[in-house]
């Protein structure tokens, strides 16, 4: 019987020539370098930035504002960055200084589809991924930004 775990996973490995070598690094705990620009494009979020929009450095405060906002999957890289899966094609049109997408070419530390507990220096999902193909939309993470950057220097969101 396939999960939905197994289909997430599936669809994470998707532009992977080589899916079992992720399978690998999952199964010994590390993220998989897997290739962006797929099924998925990645915005990389600053924390200082997410943090201000989130009003909060606590993991479960940022998480649940990250989800209630975002609506999709996102990766956090303790003590560096925010990973929002936003649709593929996405570094072609994004146009905020806030962040970089990494597109087609790019690679991108996944953790495995169930690592969801907040840790000091190894990759998790603040936000699992729900449902293979379920993104968050490009639109949504440059607002969150602009947010963050506008608490940062004082102004009203």
């Amino acid at each position: 019987m396939i999960t939905s775990t197994d289909q997430v996973a599936r669809w994470l490995t998707s532009s992977s020539p080589t899916p079992a070598a992720a399978h690998e690094a999952w199964q010994h705990d590390r993220p998989a370098m897997l290739r962006t620009g797929g099924p998925y494009d990645a915005v990389r979020m600053p924390l200082v930035l997410v943090h201000a929009a989130a009003e909060s450095r606590a993991p479960d405060v940022v998480a649940g504002v990250l989800a209630e906002v975002l609506d999709g999957p996102v990766i956090c890289h303790p003590c560096h960055w925010y990973y929002a899966l936003v649709p593929p094609g996405t570094c072609e049109t994004w146009r905020s200084a806030e962040a970089v997408v990494r597109g087609r070419g790019g690679w991108l530390g996944i953790p495995r589809p169930d690592r969801t507990e907040p840790t000091p220096v190894t990759p998790y999902w603040a936000v699992p991924v729900e449902q293979a193909g379920r993104l968050c939309s490009a639109a949504a993470v440059a607002e969150l930004l602009r947010v963050g950057r506008a608490r940062l220097e004082g102004v009203a969101p």
